[in-house]
């Protein structure tokens, strides 16, 4: 494949967020000549489906799961995983391996192949002292043998850990469009670990936010020493919307790694 050819972006977003989230790298990626794909998971977005609905990791990624099965099956493409992303991304790529090129985990939980998929979650949740979650708002469903989790962003929580180095106007078009998630637990993606076969074989890049409020860089130098990608780039001056506060070094990043890698 020649180096300024064609190539397919698939941008899955954070917890709470939506397909929305992209709005600025997919405008810039299309501008370059490349095809995007931004996908709402379930309950996520426009997507109408109601967090009760969601009682497997499956069902949470089933509308990227679609999209990748829609594909050609000699079509490869380019996964960037956004935060709680990270998961949905790679049960993509353990079920549609040949058919992902890459995944770019992007300031995001990234899974291994020895733990159960929600292993990652649990220890970013246990790293965040209860008060730094502010006005964030846990709920549950689910039943009383298999409890599942919700988890809500609040405005102050947005404003102080996810945003706080975006332009406001930015800030403000999540406050009105964050939705009520599924948090990623056991419970939710059950212990079956991603395959080696699989997702392990797939080239894995990590993005590394200099400035991220919420995911410590402690806990992302923690994941690639876990599990080490092929490359590790970091964004300065970013926090854990680089979409948002740096979105042309954020394309940059990505048309490299396409180039590279795709």
């Amino acid at each position: 494949m020649e180096k300024n050819s064609k190539k397919h972006f698939v941008l899955v977003h954070a917890g709470c967020h939506g397909a929305w989230s992209w709005y600025k790298v997919k405008t810039l990626l299309e501008a370059a000549g490349h095809c995007v794909s931004a996908i709402d998971l379930a309950a996520s977005g426009i997507n109408m489906t109601r967090v009760e609905e969601i009682q497997t990791l499956k069902d949470y990624s089933k509308p990227l799961l679609e999209m990748m099965g829609s594909l050609a099956s000699d079509e490869k493409v380019v996964l960037v995983a956004h935060s709680m992303g990270g998961i949905p991304s790679a049960l993509a790529a353990d079920i549609f391996t040949c058919m992902t090129a890459a995944i770019v985990f992007l300031t995001s939980s990234m899974p291994d192949t020895k733990n159960p998929p929600a292993y990652v979650i649990e220890k970013l949740v246990e790293s965040i002292p209860p008060e730094e979650f502010l006005d964030t708002v846990f709920g549950s469903y689910g039943t009383c043998d298999r409890p599942l989790q919700t988890i809500l962003f609040g405005p102050k929580f947005l404003a102080e850990k996810f945003y706080q180095l975006s332009p406001v106007e930015d800030l403000e078009l999540a406050k009105l469009l964050v939705r009520v998630n599924p948090l990623v637990t056991n419970n939710l993606a059950g212990t079956r670990r991603f395959s080696e076969e699989g997702y392990g074989s797939v080239t894995r890049i990590y993005i590394i936010c200099e400035e991220d409020s919420i995911v410590p860089k402690e806990y992302q130098h923690w994941v690639v020493k876990s599990f080490p990608p092929k490359e590790v780039i970091k964004i300065k001056d970013a926090d854990h919307m680089p979409m948002n506060s740096k979105p042309h070094e954020l394309c940059a990043c990505l048309l490299k790694i396409a180039d590279k890698y795709a």
